[in-house]
Formats: C-alpha cells, structure tokens, sequence
C-alpha cells in the first residue's frame, strides 16, 4: 500500500534524520530493510524498541562488515535496490567497500543517498556535530528566542528532521524519476546545513530586504509582535495567536473586547510593547478552557498550547486521524494523504531475530540463498 508501493531501498543503520527519512519512505510504502551492525550500536537516546518509533514499518538484519561475506550480501541487496540511504561521516562507506562508485558499478540505476551535518565535502565535512550545531551555523538558531535571552533550541526538528530527513527523501524521490527516463542512478548528497539554509529562504530575503532584524524578539514571527506570541491564561496553562493580517486582527480586538485606539497600528513596532502588556492582561482573566471556547474556529487564528500527553486528543486531530495508536503506542499517523494509494496503517518496529531476518531478506532474497547465509553465519 502507498504510492512507494514497490520501490525497494536499502538503510544503513544510524541515527536522527536517516531513520527519519527512511520511515518517510516506508510510511508511504516503500520495501525498507535496515541493515544494522551486529552487537551494541550506543546510536542515540536510549529507549524501548516498541517506542522507537522512527524504526516503524520495516525490518533489520544485523551483519558484521567486517566480514567480506557480509559485504558480498550487501552488495547483493543493493544489486536489487531502487535507493540506498547511509548517514555516516564521509568515506566511511568506501573504506567498508560499499562506496557510492562500487555500488552504482554493481547498480547503475541505484540512486545512493547521503545524510550528513556538514555534507560531503568543505573543512567540517569529517567533524563531528549534531542538530544544535547545524542550526547554529546557518543563522537560524540565532533567530529562534525572545528579546534579551538565549536563542531557544527547537528540539531536533529544524535541523535534524526539516532540513536533513525531508530534503533527502525529497532528493531521493527526485533521482528516482529521473532515473526513470535516463536510466541511471546517482549519488543524492544532503547536508543539514544546507536544509537549513534553504529552510530559512524567506527569512534571509526578509533580512537582505532590511524588513529583518537580527535582534531576537525583535520582528513579527519571533515574537516580537504583540499579535505572533504565546500567552498564559489564568489556569497557568498557554494559548497561541497569530493574526497578522489585519482583518484577522481586528477580529482578535473585537472578540477580546480591546479598543484598537489603545494599541495603536498593529503593523507599528512602537505599538508592539503595549500590545503585549494589553492582550496578556485579557488572557490572564480566564483559562485556557475559556479562551478555547471563545476563539477556537475564528478567523483570529488562533489555537492552545497542548503537551505531548494533550495533542492526540485534540477534537480536531481526532477527527483527521492524525495520531494512531499501535501495539499500545500512540504516534503521528503517516503523512501526507493520498486519495487513491493510500499509505498503510504504520507497523511497530521489530526485533532482529531468525524468523523476522527471515522474513526481511524473504523480499529480496529466494529460500535458498537465505538459508546458505544462515548456515555460513552471516546472519543469526
């Protein structure tokens, strides 16, 4: 199921924006086997595998490659693949032998994409680095945080997930149609810097344009605005706001009962300061329960502040189906939508065992070959 139905990628297993980009495709239905490194791996945060949700939809094998046996079967698979994704620092695929010359010599229609901090090449390139450093870099992490404090940390998504995990499938989905009329695979070098970068497109145009400051708290969607912000309601919890256009924020004024006059233009960065004070005095009058009653489905765009416990149970979530529960954990459901292929209900991730190494290789493999791989060790 999926529109991915029946294009075949081969993962090494590594950490963040890899298995993210690799649960993307799977979500949407392509055949992807993760092959892991046998014995402890130490790759990031540790967790229980049924919630290593990034591991949804797919099986693993664990190889030693090391082995050249092992090599040979991964040479095998990519042979039969239609991408391969590998996120470690560069030349470290080479010197195991599975470099991007020697598997498009035994695949020349393999696409081979690459999930990197810094990318293939420039002076970083071998350094080591994780999101915070990516994001730090391009400019936007100074850009993320209120006026007169640290830059505020947005999780690993901007870096991580936006601009490594989403532009390597968007690459690996574009070689795969272009291999599709020229015949010929290609190597996909995505670099979170670079995702990054281009995430921030609009605001370096806004910048370049003298309509962006870069003093934090300073412009319109960092909440410099008194319209663009977050707000404490009486009951401690939060509410969001972001009318910036000046219809929608004559109706936020209308419904809070605020006489603009005492604002001032909206658009004003004089007028912000006061903004600020007046509508956080409004929202700290009643809670959030009442505040949602009120706004919620208006045009003053607005919507609560929710937890991780409290989002899933949004009515409007609900409704969409934008979280699932499997195997008694709830998670985003896949996305985006499709009409017509649409995209199977997510699978739990599975544990490396004999009969699930069995099954993994069963898409690629006959019962003969695997069986042989299982008697000369190669796999367990």
């Amino acid at each position: 199921m999926g529109p991915l139905a029946g294009i075949r990628i081969v993962e090494f297993a590594g950490i963040g924006p890899g298995p993210m980009c690799a649960m993307l495709l799977a979500d949407m239905g392509a055949t992807v086997l993760r092959v892991a490194r046998k014995g402890p791996t130490g790759l990031g945060i540790q967790r229980p595998l049924s919630h290593d949700l990034l591991l949804r939809n797919r099986y693993s094998i664990e190889v030693d490659l090391k082995r050249p046996e092992s090599i040979s079967l991964v040479l095998d698979l990519v042979g039969k693949a239609d991408a391969l994704i590998e996120g470690f620092r560069p030349g470290v695929m080479e010197r195991l032998g599975l470099g991007p010359d020697i598997c498009l010599g035994r695949n020349p229609r393999l696409v081979y994409g690459r999930m990197t901090g810094w990318g293939q090449t420039g002076p970083l390139a071998h350094a080591a680095g994780h999101d915070i450093n990516y994001v730090a870099v391009t400019g936007v992490l100074a850009a993320i945080g209120r006026r007169n404090q640290l830059p505020s940390v947005p999780l690993n998504l901007v870096g991580d997930f936006g601009g490594g995990s989403m532009y390597l499938a968007m690459g690996i989905l574009a070689a795969l149609l272009e291999a599709r009329s020229s015949g010929k695979g290609q190597v996909v070098d995505a670099a979170i810097v670079d995702g990054t970068a281009s995430l921030a497109t609009l605001q370096y145009g806004m910048h370049g344009a003298g309509v962006q400051s870069e003093v934090r708290g300073d412009n319109v969607l960092d909440t410099g605005a008194h319209f663009y912000d977050v707000y404490e309601c009486a009951d401690g919890k939060l509410i969001s706001i972001g009318p910036i256009e000046g219809r929608f924020y004559a109706e936020l004024l209308r419904l809070l009962e605020i006489d603009a006059a005492t604002i001032g233009p909206h658009l004003d960065r004089a007028s912000w300061q006061t903004g600020h004070e007046v509508i956080a005095g409004k929202f700290m009058k009643h809670t959030r329960k009442h505040w949602c009653e009120l706004l919620e489905g208006t045009d003053v765009c607005f919507a609560p502040v929710l937890t991780w416990s409290e989002a899933p149970n949004h009515p409007h979530l609900e409704a969409r189906g934008t979280f699932v529960e499997v195997a008694g954990v709830t998670q985003p459901a896949p996305a985006p939508r499709f009409s017509r292929t649409v995209s199977a209900r997510p699978t739990p991730p599975q544990p490396v065992t004999r009969e699930n190494t069995a099954k993994a290789l069963s898409a690629w493999l006959d019962t003969d070959e695997i069986e042989a791989l299982f008697r000369a060790s190669v796999i367990d």
